[in-house]
């Protein structure tokens, strides 16, 4: 499913309206260009979830939109050193950390490659695990 929105790269640039559908909201901008990034990928489903939209491959979450943020599922073994990177901190669920699943904040992913960076690493995650 593609967005109509048209996203047009640059710092400071609005991102696009949030997506409001009932009690979800994300950054629809950001929505579209992570899309345009996975939607290729075969086995590529969106999914409500966390409060944004998520994209699952074959059943597994990559990554996704949660607010103005991208939240991303990493290998919990690289958890720590992803957190030291820009932008990126934990996403806690009920004031319980995540490990494998970060938050990163716009600053982190304005650019298109260090978004790209960060979804690839969901998607190669995701490959990692069994269908669902």
């Amino acid at each position: 499913m593609k967005s109509s929105y048209i996203w047009v790269s640059g710092g400071g640039q609005d991102r696009g309206p949030a997506c409001h559908d009932g009690e979800m909201a994300y950054d629809e901008g950001l929505a579209a260009r992570v899309r345009d990034l996975v939607g290729d990928e075969l086995g590529l489903t969106e999914k409500k979830m966390f409060g944004g939209l998520a994209m699952l491959l074959d059943g597994t979450m990559t990554c996704g939109v949660h607010g103005a943020e991208l939240i991303v599922r990493t290998d919990p073994a690289e958890h720590e050193a992803q957190l030291a990177e820009p932008g990126a901190h934990p996403f806690d669920v009920g004031g319980r950390q995540m490990k494998g699943w970060l938050l990163v904040a716009a600053y982190g992913c304005e650019q298109d490659t260090d978004l790209r960076r960060w979804v690839d690493r969901g998607v190669s995650y995701a490959r990692t695990l069994p269908p669902k």
